[in-house]
């Protein structure tokens, strides 16, 4: 028996709330507001193994969902739009496809203005200097205004990730690393 391919539905979904997030954010002149409610979302989940967990697990209730929800946006200071968004999400019990709801948004917004948007994995957080510098490497290589999605994922020891559209570039020491192993296994 085949198995259903998931990330497909997650990404459908994701897609269907971040353009309604965007669409409604919009018109209310709150793009700004939402994006940075969104950032701090973000860090509080590349920061928090449990609340990764509780996003991504199915065992809690919708009512837990709600009330846990509540509880992180107000002690996050999140509140308008988004505060209402995530609590719509944990309703109908969708919180699992919030980092991709996040990424969607971020895409959708960045094309709004013009720009592109790019996914880093950096093995520790970006000073605002070295996320210009990217940015403006990015552009060079682009010719278009980048806008830069950071994740942290200490697991890549060092380095960079950088995905633009369908482009990746890996600077990471991890695959470094593997790519070094793999060729003294060859050798020897």
């Amino acid at each position: 028996m085949p198995v259903p391919d998931t990330s497909q539905h997650i990404s459908g979904v994701a897609e269907r709330y971040a353009s309604s997030l965007f669409e409604l954010a919009l018109e209310e002149g709150a793009v700004d507001t939402v994006s940075s409610d969104l950032d701090a979302f973000q860090k509080m989940l590349d920061e928090s193994a449990d609340l990764k967990r509780f996003i991504g697990s199915p065992v809690f209730s919708s009512d837990e969902q709600l009330k846990a929800i509540e509880a992180i946006a107000a002690k996050a200071g999140i509140s308008g739009f988004f505060a209402n968004f995530l609590k719509v999400v944990a309703r109908n019990r969708r919180l699992f496809a919030l980092p991709g709801m996040i990424k969607s948004f971020r895409q959708i917004a960045a094309e709004h203005r013009g720009e592109i948007s790019a996914e880093v994995t950096s093995a520790h957080a970006l000073t605002p200097a070295q996320e210009d510098e990217l940015k403006a490497a990015l552009h060079g290589v682009t010719g278009k205004n980048v806008a830069i999605a950071v994740t942290v994922d200490p697991s890549i020891l060092g380095g960079l990730i950088v995905k633009v559209g369908s482009r990746q570039i890996d600077t990471s020491l991890r695959t470094k690393l593997s790519t070094l192993k793999l060729a003294l296994k060859e050798v020897g």
